[in-house]
């Protein structure tokens, strides 16, 4: 059986002065069905962009090279368009994104807004779809619906507008949710209340997860997979178990050993030294290479993705079979 969501070769260019420049260069991974997967990496490696690809929400100056690979339940994403593309919105895939105050219109209201999606997809009237919008809040933990259905963005906290989104996106009962960094610029509480609902609504709802983050903290437990990616590529991909029990990318290993541990021997933070090379100027050979405290020769050149284990596979010659 093949997965609910196929990505290959996926390649996102934007032109520029200095000529076009590639932020995601050749990603795959799929997800099946009722399965959540992790894509995990620091700001710039591309991962929002691959998120917004599987809706085709690239910005205007944005392709999707030919080559690439999008389908969900077998239905290829990248031929859709018109109201087809729009059914797909919503209906096959829905958003979380990563600001809920920029992402919500702030002059309707947040319960309105939640209708009007419903109506987008399905053929209710105004009653039915504020009955239905009501009984989405107190889904999201947004009990008081007859207060906060005709609430304003702005009247509500950071954690209950990033509710009103997650209820926005189950509006059409999506098979794929994508969360994008949900608990960015949220307390530690209300991050953790924010983690649990998703993955409660995902068991309620048997719905498949992209969750989309730079902490890897955030995934343990809480995915099936965990897909790391760095300078537009994905350097290592394994269960979540396997990837926490036995990292094998020097980038991956670096960003557990930036993990606050609350058990333990106390012992400074380890930070990756340098940043995220800027599209368009990679570093020849591994991309990682600058960065790399085990750094080979053979790192000049461009490194495989070399299978480690059975479904454990990495972007790193330290993958490699003697």
């Amino acid at each position: 059986m093949s997965p609910l969501l196929e990505v290959a070769n996926l390649r996102v260019s934007f032109p520029l002065a200095r000529g076009v420049v590639t932020p995601v260069d050749g990603v795959s991974f799929g997800i099946e069905r009722g399965e959540a997967l992790a894509l995990v990496g620091e700001s710039g490696s591309g991962k929002t962009l691959t998120g917004l690809s599987l809706l085709r929400l690239l910005p205007p100056s944005g392709r999707i090279e030919p080559g690439s690979v999008l389908r969900i339940g077998g239905t290829d994403l990248l031929a859709l368009d018109g109201e087809a593309l729009r059914q797909a919105r919503g209906r096959r895939i829905g958003m979380v994104f990563q600001d809920p105050m920029t992402s919500l219109n702030p002059v309707l209201t947040v319960g309105s807004q939640i209708a009007e999606t419903i109506r987008a997809h399905f053929p209710l009237s105004a009653r039915e779809a504020r009955a239905r919008a009501e009984a989405l809040l107190v889904e999201v933990g947004l009990g008081d619906t007859r207060g906060r259905y005709g609430n304003y963005p702005h009247q509500l906290s950071g954690g209950m507008r990033q509710r009103v989104m997650l209820a926005i996106a189950l509006a059409a009962e999506p098979e794929l949710l994508i969360a994008d960094e949900p608990t960015s610029a949220l307390d530690v509480t209300v991050q953790a209340q924010i983690l649990e609902l998703l993955d409660r609504l995902r068991t309620s709802r048997a719905m498949s997860m992209l969750l989309i983050t730079h902490d890897l903290g955030v995934v343990a437990g809480r995915t099936d997979r965990v897909a790391v990616m760095y300078a537009g590529r994905i350097v290592e991909e394994a269960s979540t178990a396997a990837l926490f029990a036995s990292p094998g990318h020097p980038y991956t290993r670096g960003l557990l050993a930036s993990i606050p541990r609350l058990r333990g021997p106390r012992q400074p933070l380890r930070a990756i030294p340098g940043n995220v090379p800027v599209p368009g100027q990679w570093p020849t050979g591994c991309r990682f290479r600058p960065r790399c405290d085990r750094v080979m020769p053979r790192c000049d050149t461009e490194p495989p993705v070399v299978p480690t284990a059975e479904g454990h596979t990495m972007r790193c010659w330290l993958g490699e079979t003697p």
